[in-house]
């Protein structure tokens, strides 16, 4: 397991860097355009992406059929065509384009080496949305040996509930003491999160957009969509902003998810399979919430968490 996370981890890497790398050279070619720069250095806005396409469909037109070696690079004679005009820029954008390359070569090995775990081809390889990089992600961060309830997932990607009804978060009354070892060798303790940030982006970051994009195709869309709708109407969250109830909404629809996924793994590692909180002491059962695809039944939500979260 220790490989696959190494990939998954240094393939994210990879694409942190490109990204970073995306906005710096939209950045400069904004300003000759005359447009403002971005200011992210995480993620690419629409109008870098739309100037990233128009800066590959200028690199195509200009290095077509043209050969660049290496060490020649700064040798090679072209005509401008107002977008890319010096050999500068063409640098740039060919660095680009190469490292975004080896970016989706890393990604497209991810499927191949993911035949190798049952948990996708018996369950991930059928959840709409849920392609082969965030599957990457899913087998490579948990451990579901480690997680005996579902609630242990949540736990551990940051979806539970805390004692104060808010969900976990860096606020300071969510942090824990940690202990580790200093570089002189003595040990101390810092305030630490709960959870493992990676996942947690890449879930609600990731895998409920893309939930949300498949339609009623999903049945996490489905569960999103009811969820919202409860929220919509229920006098706790009647004065809560739009993007408040879709961001708790989103929480829920991956919870559900990962009871469904926390259900087909551990079967097929021989390991036992425990009611999550809501089946124990309410007698709600998500299976059925899907089976149905109408409203999930729940109790009534908490303000700043979602129903039927407490830890098992």
């Amino acid at each position: 397991m220790s490989e696959i996370k190494t990939l998954v981890r240094s393939t994210y890497d990879l694409q942190k860097i490109r990204i970073q790398m995306g906005n710096r050279i939209t950045g400069q070619f904004k300003a000759k355009l005359g447009q403002s720069p971005g200011e992210s250095e995480d993620e690419l806005s629409e109008d870098a992406q739309d100037i990233l396409r128009l800066l590959r469909q200028s690199y195509d037109r200009i290095t077509d059929g043209i050969v660049m070696p290496e060490r020649q690079f700064h040798k090679i004679k072209f005509v401008g065509d107002g977008i890319i005009d010096t050999t500068t820029e063409l640098a740039l954008v060919a660095q680009y384009v190469e490292l975004a390359g080896i970016e989706m070569r890393q990604f497209a090995r991810f499927e191949k080496l993911l035949d190798n775990y049952p948990i996708y081809t018996e369950f991930l390889k059928g959840v709409r949305g849920c392609g082969p990089a965030m599957s990457g992600v899913i087998i490579s961060e948990i451990d579901i040996h480690k997680a005996k309830y579902p609630s242990s997932i949540w736990q551990y990607a940051g979806l539970d509930v805390k004692t104060d009804g808010r969900g976990a978060s860096k606020r300071s009354e969510h942090l824990v003491d940690r202990e580790y070892t200093a570089r002189d060798g003595t040990q101390k303790t810092k305030k630490s999160i709960t959870y493992n940030p990676f996942i947690r982006t890449k879930l609600l970051g990731v895998l409920a957009p893309s939930f949300i994009k498949q339609g009623e195709r999903s049945p996490y869309r489905l569960i999103y969509d009811a969820y919202k709708h409860r929220l919509e109407n229920h006098p706790k969250w009647t004065d809560t902003t739009k993007g408040h109830r879709h961001a708790a909404a989103m929480r829920y629809c991956v919870k559900m998810f990962l009871i469904d996924l926390y259900k087909a793994w551990r079967p097929l590692e021989g390991l036992p399979v425990y009611p999550s909180y809501a089946e124990a002491k309410l007698g709600l059962y998500h299976g059925a919430e899907i089976d149905r695809h109408d409203q999930p039944s729940v109790r009534p939500p908490d303000r700043d968490g979602e129903g039927a979260v407490a830890t098992a």
